[in-house]
C-alpha cells in the first residue's frame, strides 16, 4: 500500500472534491486527507489517497479523462515532507497550505462520505464568485404555428322515413276459411276465440273484415236457432238486454250502456288499426235479425282499441 498526493487545478470549485474522490475510489484508493483553496488561476486541490502501487497508472489515466481538471500532477508522499502546489501563483507568498499530517487515531473513511462533508464546508472569504456558463436556450418549437383542424362531428343518423300508407284492396269473404274455422262450432262454442284468431291470421288482409263478419253472422244465426227461436218478436232495447249482451258475454267481456255495447280487451283488435269489430257486428246481426220487430238493424262502430281507444264501442240502432 502506498500514499499518493493528487495536485490538480480546476476552474470551478463546486463538486470538484466529489468528482476527483469518485475517480480515485473507482481505482481502489481511499481518501486520507484533502484541502482546496482559491487561487487567481482557479481552484487548487490537494488530495492524499492510499491504495495499491499497481493502480497508480490506472489512477493517472482516470484523472486524465476528467474534463474539469485544467492540469494535475501525481506524486508519492514522503513522510515529513510538504510539497508546494505546482499551480500556485506565488510559491513564496501564497495562501496555499499543504494538507496537514494525519493524526495517529485517524480512521479511514470512504471517499464519497468525506467528499460530502467537505462539500458542505463554507468556502474561504477570499473565494471569488464563480461565473457560471449561461444555460442553453430551449430548442425552438413550431407547435404554436401548427393549426389543428378538428374533425367535424359525424351527422346524427337520419330517422327512417315512415312506412308509406298502402291501401288494402277490399276482398270478398273467404268462405272456405270460415267453414273450416266453424266446422266444430257445436262442440267449441262458446270457446271459439282461438278459432277466430286462426281465421284472422290465415285469410288475406283484404278479406279479414269480411271473413270475420261472415263468421259472426253464422255464429249468431246458429245461436238464435238453437236457443232463441221460440221467443217472440221484441223491441231492440229489450232484445239487446235479454239476448244480445248475454250472448256476447259468453265470448268477451261486454257492458251495455244506453244502447251501446262496450267490448273490453277484445282479442281480435290489435294495435295499428288491426280491428276485428266486424265479427261482433256480424254476430249481433245474425243473433237479433229474427228477434226484433220488423224494423231493420243498424250497427255502427264508434271506436276501437286497435286505434288507441280504451274499449271497442258499437252503437246499435234501428234502421
Amino acid at each position: 500500500m502506498i500514499e499518493l498526493e493528487i495536485q490538480a487545478l480546476a476552474l470551478q470549485r463546486e463538486g470538484l472534491l466529489i468528482e476527483v474522490g469518485r475517480l480515485a475510489g473507482t481505482c481502489g484508493y481511499t481518501l486520507v486527507r484533502q484541502r482546496s483553496v482559491q487561487d487567481p488561476h482557479g481552484t487548487l486541490l490537494s488530495m492524499i489517497v492510499r491504495g495499491s502501487w499497481f493502480k497508480k497508472r490506472a489512477l493517472r489515466a482516470a484523472l486524465a479523462t476528467c474534463d474539469r481538471l485544467v492540469s494535475f500532477e501525481l506524486h508519492g508522499v514522503v513522510e515529513g515532507e510538504q510539497r508546494e502546489h505546482f499551480a500556485a501563483t506565488n510559491k513564496t507568498v501564497s495562501n496555499y497550505v499543504p494538507p496537514p499530517a494525519p493524526e495517529p487515531e485517524t480512521v479511514e473513511k470512504p471517499v464519497e462520505e468525506v467528499a460530502a462533508v467537505a462539500e458542505a464546508e463554507p468556502a474561504p472569504a477570499a473565494v471569488k464568485p464563480t461565473v457560471q456558463a449561461p444555460e442553453p436556450a430551449p430548442p425552438e418549437s413550431f407547435d404554436e404555428f401548427i393549426v389543428v383542424h378538428q374533425r367535424a362531428p359525424a351527422p346524427a343518423p337520419a330517422e327512417p322515413p315512415p312506412a308509406p300508407f298502402i291501401e288494402v284492396e277490399v276482398l270478398e269473404a273467404d268462405v272456405m276459411a270460415v267453414d273450416k274455422a266453424l266446422a266444430s262450432l257445436e262442440y267449441d262454442y262458446p270457446r271459439i276465440m282461438p278459432n277466430l284468431l286462426a281465421l284472422d291470421r290465415k285469410v288475406a288482409a283484404g278479406a279479414r273484415e269480411s271473413s270475420l263478419q261472415l263468421a259472426g253472422q253464422r255464429v249468431g244465426a246458429w245461436l238464435h236457432a238453437r236457443e232463441h227461436a221460440q221467443r217472440g218478436k221484441q223491441t231492440l232495447p229489450a232484445a239487446l238486454a235479454a239476448i244480445g249482451a248475454p250472448a256476447l258475454q259468453g265470448i268477451v267481456e261486454v257492458d251495455l250502456q244506453d244502447g251501446q255495447l262496450h267490448i273490453r280487451h277484445s282479442p281480435l283488435c290489435a294495435e295499428g288499426g288491426h280491428s276485428g269489430c266486424s265479427f261482433y257486428s256480424g254476430f249481433l246481426e245474425g243473433l237479433l235479425a229474427h228477434a226484433i220487430a220488423p224494423q231493420g238493424l243498424s250497427i255502427f262502430p264508434v271506436c276501437c282499441r286497435s286505434f288507441g281507444a280504451d274499449d271497442c264501442v258499437l252503437a246499435v240502432s234501428e234502421s
